[in-house]
């Protein structure tokens, strides 16, 4: 299992290609099994499974096949750790004075700090997805955050991967980009001043 793992973690842009041109047949499911896995293997390389898909499978395609898979992934450990957090012992552990510290602070932050953390196409997801669910964070604000936070950083890194050349040859369009995730940061303070009122 763990040289599984390992194989997995080291993952390079023609490993990733291969898998999906070996398993074309299998339609969007290499695609999206690839990105799922994400939330279950943190080590896998993000920006090249998505990057690769939106070479693989178009722009369009191959960011809706990456954001469900990681929308699917986020929400099956989101679901899990909610669950074991209502096992006796994670009721003995979160009654710990420092945990209910850092809880309350998740609570009052919650959908911030999940899609803020969202953004980024390396981090620690699955720890952002099994904190908010420790905390006890409303499904509906999860899901909220995820999908507009996932959305952004995925399509971003497709744009990015769709053509990789081109920002090669003209590093002045990444500015679009990231004007793109500024914009996008505007627009989730307004939906969560929206949401948690």
């Amino acid at each position: 299992m763990s040289a599984f793992i390992d194989s997995l973690t080291s993952l390079t842009e023609e490993d990733v290609r291969s898998f999906l041109d070996q398993y074309r047949s299998f339609g969007p499911l290499p695609g999206i099994a690839l990105t799922f896995l994400k939330s279950f293997v943190p080590p896998l390389p993000t920006i090249v499974i998505v990057g690769v898909n939106a070479a693989v499978y178009g722009l369009w395609l191959g960011f809706l096949y990456s954001w469900i898979g990681m929308i699917l992934g986020c929400l099956t450990t989101f679901l899990i750790f909610r669950r074991i957090g209502e096992h006796p012992y994670a009721r003995k552990w979160e009654n710990k004075p420092r945990v209910q510290k850092s809880m309350r602070w998740i609570r009052r932050n919650a959908f911030s700090y999940v899609f803020l953390l969202s953004l980024f196409p390396v981090g620690p997801f699955v720890v952002i997805n099994i904190a908010a669910a420790l905390a006890r964070m409303p499904l509906r604000s999860f899901l909220i955050a995820i999908l507009f936070g996932k959305a952004v950083m995925v399509l971003s890194v497709s744009y990015i991967g769709h053509d990789l050349g081109r920002f090669v040859r003209e590093p002045l369009e990444l500015v679009y980009v990231v004007l793109f995730v500024a914009a996008s940061f505007v627009v989730s303070k307004k939906l969560e001043a929206k949401f948690t009122r």
